[in-house]
C-alpha cells in the first residue's frame, strides 16, 4: 500500500522544531543547533531514511529519561594547533558534532587542517550537517561517526560494527556544493520499515535474517543484521571508521555504542581542510566546476537520462520543499501533533495530503 504524505511549510516546521526543543528543556543556543540539524536532514533526505523531524519524539523520550544531557560541557581534553580531543559528557550529538566541526574549522584556518575527535557523545543525525558547516567557511569538510552494531562483518551473521556514516562536502562555483552523505550499509532499517509498510520486497543485498541468510523480506530483515556497501569493502570501511572515531578517541566502538541506552557512547571525527592554504578559493571552485562538467559530459548508459554529482538530488529536493512545502510521512505528522499536545505548544499545521 502507498504511504500517505502530508505537506507542511518549511518556515513553520523550522519554528515548531525550535519551540519543541526549548519545551523539552534544551537551552535556546543548543535548540538552534538541533533545529538546524533536523531541518536540514528533513529537507535533504528521503522520508524513509529515518532522519529529520521524525526524531523529535525520540529526543523527547531520551531527554525525559535522562539519557541525553542538554547543556552538557563541551570539554576539550587535549589540543594542539591542528588537533583536539573532546569529551561530550553525553550531550546532544547534533550540538556536539557541529561545535566540533566549528573547532576543526578554526584550527584549519590556523594550520591548514583541523581534526577534532569526540568521545562519549550521542546520535548526531545526518553527517552532511557538520560537513556543510566547513563549506560555509571556505573549507572541505569531513564528518564521520560510529553507531550501534547493526552491520555484520563480512562472513558474519550478527552485527558488530555500525552504519558509521560519512559526510564529505566541497564547495563549487555552482548553485550547490558537492556533498557525499552516506551510511556504510547498503540501506538502513528506516528504509526497510518503509518497504514493509508498502508491502514491497527489498533488494537482497540490504540485510540478513537472524540466522545469517540474505533476504528480500523487510520484516525478517528488521530482526537481523545489515550488510555493508560493496560487500566486504563496506565492512572494512565501517571497521576503520570505528578506529578513526572511537578506538583512537578513547570512546565507544564496535559493540559499545548504544549498548547502554543511558550512555550511548558514540564517537565522532571532524576534519576541516582550509582550501586557501592550497590555492585561492575561486581557483578551487573553478577546478571543481571543470571536474563537474567533465562528469556530466560522459556518455550515458542505457536507461539513464542524466549524470548527477553527489548531493545534487538532495539539493533539488531541498529547493522543491522550500518552494512547495516539506512532505512528512502522515504517521510522523500525527506523532508530532501528539508531541505538541504533550509539550503544550502550538501545532500550526493542517493535514494537507500530498496528491499521488
Amino acid at each position: 500500500m502507498s504511504i500517505t504524505l502530508v505537506r507542511v511549510p518549511v518556515p513553520a516546521l523550522e519554528d515548531f522544531t525550535f519551540r519543541a526543543f526549548v519545551a523539552m528543556g534544551v537551552p535556546e543556543d543548543e535548540a538552534r543547533y538541533c533545529t538546524r540539524g533536523l531541518l536540514q536532514s528533513e529537507l535533504r533526505c528521503l522520508p524513509g531514511q529515518g532522519q529529520g523531524v521524525r526524531r523529535l519524539p525520540t529526543y523527547y523520550e531520551r531527554l525525559r529519561n535522562g539519557y541525553i544531557q542538554p547543556g552538557a560541557p563541551f570539554e576539550i581534553i587535549k589540543e594542539s594547533p591542528a588537533l583536539a580531543l573532546v569529551e561530550a559528557h553525553n550531550g546532544l550529538g547534533s550540538v556536539v558534532a557541529q561545535k566540533a566541526m566549528l573547532l576543526a574549522i578554526a584550527k584549519a584556518k590556523l594550520s591548514g587542517v583541523g581534526t577534532v575527535i569526540v568521545r562519549h557523545s550521542t546520535h548526531f543525525g545526518s553527517s552532511a550537517v557538520p560537513a556543510l558547516l566547513a563549506v560555509e567557511q571556505g573549507c572541505l569538510g569531513i564528518a564521520m561517526t560510529n553507531a550501534g552494531p547493526e552491520m555484520a562483518p563480512w562472513g558474519a551473521a550478527s552485527g558488530v560494527v555500525g552504519t558509521n556514516p560519512w559526510g564529505i562536502a566541497a564547495p563549487t562555483g555552482g548553485a550547490f556544493p558537492v556533498v557525499l552523505d552516506i551510511a556504510l550499509t547498503t540501506a538502513g532499517k528506516g528504509m526497510m520499515l518503509w518497504y514493509e509498510r508498502e508491502g514491497k520486497k527489498m533488494p537482497l543485498d540490504w540485510a540478513l535474517t537472524p540466522d545469517g541468510h540474505e533476504t528480500d523480506d523487510p520484516t525478517a530483515a528488521m530482526k537481523g543484521a545489515l550488510l555493508g556497501i560493496g560487500q566486504y569493502k563496506g565492512y572494512g570501511l565501517a571497521m576503520l571508521t570505528d578506529v578513526l572515531t572511537g578506538v583512537l578517541g578513547g570512546g565507544g566502538f564496535g559493540l559499545m555504542p548504544y549498548a547502554n541506552p543511558a550512555r550511548q557512547d558514540v564517537s565522532h571525527t571532524m576534519i576541516a581542510l582550509d582550501i586557501e592554504w592550497f590555492m585561492p578559493l575561486a581557483e578551487f571552485k573553478a577546478r571543481m566546476d571543470h571536474f563537474i562538467r567533465d562528469i556530466k559530459a560522459a556518455r550515458l548508459r542505457p536507461g539513464f537520462t542524466e549524470i548527477l554529482v553527489p548531493g545534487e538530488i538532495d539539493h533539488r529536493r531541498e529547493q522543491a520543499y522550500r518552494q512547495h512545502g516539506a512532505r512528512l510521512d502522515a504517521v510522523v505528522f500525527d506523532q508530532l501533533a501528539s508531541l505538541a499536545q504533550t509539550l503544550k505548544i502550538d501545532f500550526p499545521f493542517s493535514r494537507e495530503v500530498v496528491a499521488e
